[in-house]
């Protein structure tokens, strides 16, 4: 059974989310400041810390700077505040997830169980630059962080429109695993770098990973290469190799990017999104 702390000034919230918790069936202890979180972390094991951002005495990400070095704890990020500086600050403290409030209690309890799968990470994610129109991250070759990675990157679109920001994020998606599972290796110890761009009209993503590359003809594991009368030779192919099913992440990245550009090599790879 999983061990929570839950760390918010909001006494209502506070409670709110002790009575959901326990109800979940989880051992639940809270705290009303960081520094009365971080106390109780020095005095006992937690698995998880839920941690609002704006607390008196010692905030959220002054608790997550301070954290004693625990590679079982996760902590998830969870506040009303969505502006793109709060959430880059967060990202420097290396949280497992960011939620935003007000949140469905099935959203979260969906995350906590996720928290409790996942083993703990590999490596840390190394921020090259956290500008609100340049973020730059060198993450681990692991699918588990890049989940990660995506859904605190994705809070930095809120402002888009639901339909360009589901579009985006799916492209994102497919190309980023395509760079981890494909160019890395899935080796944590390989490192796929991800910027992201925003200009007044443009979204840019920009993919490098550390491998050899690709040509497009020796695909005949993608669904970009299937012919007119064969749409699903790729699947076949995949399951001759062994490999999961799959092979639609360009052709999908294809239809909702606006531009998609390959270096030579195909071991980088930019998407270019128009705002109006």
């Amino acid at each position: 059974m999983s061990k929570i702390l839950v760390a918010e000034d909001n006494e209502h919230e506070r409670e709110g989310l002790r009575t959901l918790l326990e109800k979940a069936g989880f051992t639940v202890k809270v705290a009303a400041d960081g520094l009365e979180a971080l106390q109780q972390i020095r005095q006992e094991e937690f698995d998880l810390l839920l941690v609002d951002i704006w607390m008196p005495r010692m905030n959220g990400l002054e608790l997550l700077s301070n954290l004693p070095k625990i590679p079982t704890l996760k902590a998830v990020v969870m506040t009303a505040d969505d502006t793109k500086e709060t959430v880059l600050r967060a990202l420097r403290k290396q949280p497992y997830r960011y939620i935003t409030k007000p949140f469905d209690p099935r959203q979260l309890l969906e995350l906590i169980r996720s928290a409790q799968e996942a083993p703990p990470a590999p490596g840390a994610v190394e921020v090259v630059s956290a500008q609100p129109n340049w973020v730059e991250l060198l993450v681990p070759c692991d699918l588990a962080t890049a989940e990660r990675i995506q859904s605190i990157l994705e809070q930095l679109e809120s402002d888009l429109p639901t339909k360009v920001r589901s579009s985006v994020g799916l492209a994102f998606h497919e190309l980023l695993m395509n760079a981890i599972e494909w160019g890395g290796r899935l080796n944590p110890n390989s490192k796929v770098r991800i910027a992201y761009l925003r200009a007044e009209k443009m979204l840019l993503y920009r993919i490098a990973d550390p491998g050899n590359g690709f040509r497009f003809a020796e695909l005949a594991h993608s669904a970009i290469n299937n012919p007119p009368d064969r749409p699903d030779a790729h699947a076949r192919v995949r399951k001759e190799k062994g490999t999961r099913p799959g092979g639609l992440g360009i052709l999908l990245a294809k239809a909702m990017a606006d531009e998609l550009v390959y270096n030579e090599a195909h071991n980088e790879v930019v998407m270019v999104k128009y705002l109006e």
